[in-house]
């Protein structure tokens, strides 16, 4: 048997992938583009893991690089809050106390 290369999907996530196809999908191009999409993912995500281990190993800055790389992606409330900063430069002739009560309710949901 051949060497594969390090970053040759394992079985069990070839396995993964093929079993978490979305319910309904039918169309082959759209199953095969989809999955192709995750793997494609996860070998960036196992590349990125080998690099923030060799950054931790010389530079303790592994972590930083990880966080730099995959961001979180905004929770819905940042997201809403977003939007409100942005309604009220769209329209700073609304009034504006409707979109700070809306703002201030949403800062004071807790953190995701």
């Amino acid at each position: 048997m051949s060497t594969q290369h390090p970053i040759t999907p394992t079985p069990e996530l070839v396995t993964s992938l093929l079993s978490s196809v979305p319910q309904g999908v039918v169309d082959a191009f759209t199953r095969e583009l989809w999955l192709i999409n995750r793997a494609y993912s996860a070998g960036a995500d196992q590349e990125l893991e080998a690099c923030c281990h060799e950054v931790q190993t010389l530079y303790s800055g592994g972590s930083r690089l990880r966080a730099a790389r995959r961001p979180k992606p905004l929770s819905v409330k940042e997201q809403a809050l977003e939007a409100a900063s942005r309604l009220s430069k769209k329209y700073p002739s609304y009034e504006g106390a409707d979109i700070d009560t809306i703002r201030r309710a949403l800062e004071a949901l807790p953190n995701d």
